[in-house]
């Protein structure tokens, strides 16, 4: 495997990237390719296959959609069934279809979203519409091509394996063998990692055909604009200190909880002493979450009470703070969470309420990003 580094490319122009598809990129505001776009699409266009190290926020998707949406645009006619993007959420899924929609309006680009949580019949309408870009979630789209009549992948020319390392949890590895089995060995494939697991490993050796790697970062780290602040705080009082700080702060705000039963029952006491706030959960009907989403991004609600399950790739333009209301396990899924916040080159805040019992996941924390990045919180 050839790891690259490109250097700085200053335009989507000296990538190689057509006219039409610059344009697009001006209309969604992409001017300047990110890093891992760089480092990436100079190979993707020569028909490479990719590793992309990336974190969210880092623009992968442009560094996959782009040479795609570039090899249709080469098409004499535009291929049905031209590529297909696997995902862990559904939420994340109808986004890149968006994206993809939006850089491929041109040619009227069609996609279809295979979740669950929506009705197969609605599905299988837009199968049968045959689009050119199939996204969604492992799951759902096995059980397509396990029971939607005529409908096959034998034609797929691209696969993107997006957010690999959450992928390849038990819920999707059985699902995701069973597409690799199904779907052409002749194809270009694309799989974007927030971290290298030994799973990815084995994945990328499954998959992937002398695969160029490219990092957007070798190291685990929160931007510069992000100011991290920490309380210690008794389990008992924590209700109490959140209200406060949500009280003397204002803005727009993601609360990260742990468990999904206590988001809605926070978020009706936080409604009940006055707040704007509706809460997202992975138990949520697909209706129920995507309306939840759509008001905090609107600016309706500007508390979002949520698990771990907004914490990636969802794209809120503007969160001004970030609160973890329980401190999450995994101290990876802090730097997921708080960069939700400080996003393009804005500012952000990031509390985190550590009690007794959570002391020991807030030093592993500090241990992978460095503890000089925390400040005590302020509460006068």
């Amino acid at each position: 495997m050839e790891e690259q580094h490109i250097e700085e490319v200053k335009s989507f122009k000296e990538l190689n990237i057509c006219e039409s598809l610059i344009e697009a990129c001006d209309r969604l505001g992409w001017t300047a390719p990110t890093k891992i776009q760089a480092d990436s699409i100079p190979h993707t266009l020569e028909g490479k296959d990719i590793i992309g190290l990336a974190q969210t926020g880092s623009g992968k998707t442009g560094a996959f959609a782009l040479p795609i949406i570039q090899a249709l645009l080469d098409e004499k006619s535009p291929q049905p069934f031209f590529g297909c993007v696997l995902l862990p959420t559904r939420e994340l899924a109808i986004q890149i279809s968006e994206q993809f929609e939006a850089l491929g309006a041109s040619i009227g680009l069609r996609t279809a979203v295979l979740v669950g949580g929506v009705d197969m019949n609605q599905q299988q309408l837009a199968l049968g519409r045959r689009p050119h870009i199939v996204v969604g979630t492992p799951g759902r789209l096995m059980d397509h091509l396990t029971n939607t009549k005529g409908f096959s992948l034998r034609t797929l020319k691209y696969l993107v394996l997006d957010e690999a390392d959450r992928l390849l949890n038990q819920e999707f590895e059985k699902a995701l063998d069973d597409i690799l089995k199904v779907i052409p060995v002749n194809r270009r494939t694309y799989l974007f990692s927030a971290t290298m697991t030994n799973k990815v490993k084995k994945l990328q050796r499954a998959c992937l055909r002398d695969p160029v790697k490219v990092e957007s970062d070798s190291k685990y780290s929160t931007v510069d604009t992000l100011k991290q602040q920490y309380l210690f705080v008794p389990a008992k009082n924590k209700e109490c200190y959140l209200v406060y700080i949500l009280t003397e702060m204002s803005g727009s705000t993601m609360v990260f909880t742990r468990k999904c039963d206590f988001t809605g029952p926070l978020a009706l006491m936080l409604r009940n002493l006055g707040f704007r706030a509706v809460a997202i959960n992975g138990r949520m009907t697909m209706a129920n979450r995507l309306g939840a989403l759509n008001k905090f991004k609107a600016g309706d609600c500007s508390i979002l009470i949520c698990t771990d399950v907004a914490s990636r790739g969802l794209d809120i333009p503007a969160v001004d703070m970030v609160i973890n209301y329980d401190i999450p396990s995994n101290s990876k899924g802090y730097i997921h969470r708080v960069g939700r916040t400080a996003r393009a080159g804005r500012s952000g805040v990031a509390i985190s309420l550590v009690n007794q019992y959570e002391l020991e996941y807030f030093l592993q924390i500090e241990n992978l990003i460095g503890e000089q990045h925390f400040n005590i919180c302020d509460m006068h």
